[in-house]
């Protein structure tokens, strides 16, 4: 029966010692709540703390965000390029003209499903 009861204190004091490191881990722990309207950056402060206080993001988490980053890209260029033609703005050459409306052409390739890989 000693060696029993010696056993069980033993395990009691593991585990004591392993809910004290847990309880100091979470004292050190900060949790911040951010709330926002959507489209305010929440998300933004979130993978900007990320790059600056862990150790940013890995090889794969860039390559799943090089998609959306063409994209937005993309999606910015035609708002301005749509916004030049309702406005009536001229381009400063003809090969720019040219070159919006390779990108409006292009823009109408994607919308059907298919992206051309240049």
């Amino acid at each position: 029966m000693g060696a029993g009861a010696s056993a069980e204190e033993k395990r009691s004091r593991e585990l004591e010692k392993k809910l004290k490191e847990d309880a100091d881990k979470d004292a050190r722990t900060v949790k911040l709540l951010l709330l926002g309207a959507g489209e305010s950056g929440k998300s933004t402060i979130v993978k900007q703390m990320k790059i600056i206080h862990k150790d940013g993001y890995s090889l794969e988490e860039c390559l799943e965000f090089i998609t959306i980053i063409y994209s937005n890209t993309l999606q910015s260029i035609m708002a301005i390029v749509k916004a030049m033609t309702t406005l009536n703005i001229n381009y400063g050459h003809s090969d720019q003209q040219d070159d919006a409306r390779k990108l409006m052409h292009l823009a109408d390739t994607i919308e059907e499903g298919t992206m051309p890989k240049e």
